[in-house]
Parts: structure tokens; sequence; C-alpha cells
């Protein structure tokens, strides 16, 4: 009988919290990725069944004061920037994926410095490719190993849309009127821009293939584009709007679609 080896969480999340640690902000990320006392913490599973995301939209109506359909755009976009990273930084840097299932994802709401944070249960499991170091037979528990790379792609879309953002992002429609198309710009505004940041740190493709990619295999390439900036180098330009521009005082995003009509 082959007995798997056994890793814990800091071995399988070794290259994700290395390329997240050069992140000039990760202000929205556990300290250390991985929570071990969830004492002030919820399961994302409340959120996405529905029974706590009250609890979420309040928050974003107590920070911004803004209309109900504009505070869940915003909570939606922070809540889903913050998500995305771990599993997108992951496949960029290392095609190590972090399986973002409600599950092992765990949620702080309104804290004294941040409107929320997003940190991962040690349970939380890894997809790799069969040249991983991790891919050994059998393999360990919490790994699970794609066959290629469009394999570790579809385990990504699998665990962190199908799974997590569209029922959220569902049980957000049920509560607020706010456009399916819009909310999802932000998934997609948000994995190019995390992308964009951590730029230096990513090693192989060109960071505009990186990010089509990406967005391709989520099925939301569509709804942001790559344009020169100032110095030519790539910046995002959203589809949609988030709504930010309508709380008073707040300025339009550097990717807003207003900001460029």
């Amino acid at each position: 009988m082959i007995v798997p080896r056994q890793v814990n969480e800091a071995e399988r999340l070794a290259p994700v919290t290395a390329a997240l640690r050069d992140l000039h902000d990760r202000s929205g990320l556990a300290p250390d990725l991985v929570v071990r006392d969830d004492t002030g913490w919820m399961p994302a599973t409340w959120l996405t069944d529905g029974s706590r995301i009250t609890d979420l939209l309040d928050a974003a109506h107590r920070r911004w004061q803004a209309a109900p359909h504009v505070a869940a755009s915003l909570a939606w976009k922070s809540y889903s920037y913050w998500l995305v990273l771990p599993s997108v930084i992951g496949w960029a840097s290392a095609l190590r994926v972090p399986l973002l299932y409600p599950a092992d994802v765990l949620v702080r709401i309104d804290g004294p410095d941040q409107f929320l944070a997003i940190g991962l249960r040690p349970s939380v499991a890894v997809a790799v490719l069969p040249s991983d170091a991790l891919a050994r037979f059998p393999p360990p528990t919490g790994v699970h190993v794609a066959g290629d790379e469009v394999a570790l792609l579809e385990a990504l879309r699998l665990s962190l849309l199908d799974a997590h953002l569209t029922p959220l992002l569902e049980e957000t429609q049920a509560r607020v009127r706010i456009g399916r198309r819009a909310l999802l710009g932000s998934v997609s505004s948000g994995i190019a821009h995390g992308i964009l940041r951590a730029t230096g740190t990513l090693p192989g493709s060109p960071v505009e293939k990186t990010i089509h990619t990406l967005l391709q295999a989520l099925g939301i390439a569509d709804l942001i584009e790559l344009v020169p900036g100032p110095n030519g180098e790539p910046t995002v330009r959203r589809k949609t709007c988030c709504l930010q521009f309508t709380v008073p005082g707040a300025t339009l995003c550097t990717s807003c679609c207003i900001r460029h009509r």
C-alpha cells in the first residue's frame, strides 16, 4: 500500500505566498494568507448561500453611504479583487493554483482600516501540473494534479468562478438590482490590475498574454481592454462601470469607461 506523502499548507502555498508578498498593496489579504485562528472571520459559504450576504451589503452601505446598488457594486469589486489574487497570481507565477471553493475561504468584513479581508483555511487545496514537485504518485492530500495547462485553468475556473463568484453574484442580484455584466466587469478588471501590479515578479509570457489567457479561460475577456498608458505601458480600460463615480467626493477610477468617453 502506497501512503501519500503529507505536505502542509505552507508547502502547498509557498510559491503563491512568495509572489503575493512582493505586491505593493496586499492589505485586503490575511497577513500570512492562511488564517489559523478564525475568530472574527466568517466562512465564504455564508455569503455564497445568502445567509449572511446582508452583512456584506450593509457594511458597504455604511462605508460609502451610497445607494444600495452602488454599495453592492463596490462591495463586489473589493471582494472579487482580493479573492482572485491568490489563484491568478499563483497560476501566473508558478502554475500552482489555490482552489478557492467557499468552504476554504474566510472573510472579515468592515475592519477599522480595510473594508474587507480575505484569508484561506489551512485545508485549502492546490491544483498543479504533473511537472510540479508536489505531483508525486499518489499525490499528497490537498493536491490536485491537472493533466495539462488547459485542465489547470479549468480547475481555476470551476473553483473561483463557478463555485464561488457565480453563486455570490446570484445572491447579490436577488437583493439588489444590478447587472451581471457590470459585476463581471469588476472581476475582469481586478484580474488584469492584479497581474499588472505583479508584473515585476512574474516569469514567462508577456503580461498581455497572461491576462488574456486568464480572462479567456473565465469567459470574461470582452469586458476590458488593455491600452497604452502615458509611458507606453499596458493599462486597463473597463467596458462596464463600477459606479464609484456616483459616491459623493469619489473620483473616477483610472480604468473607468466614462473617463475615456
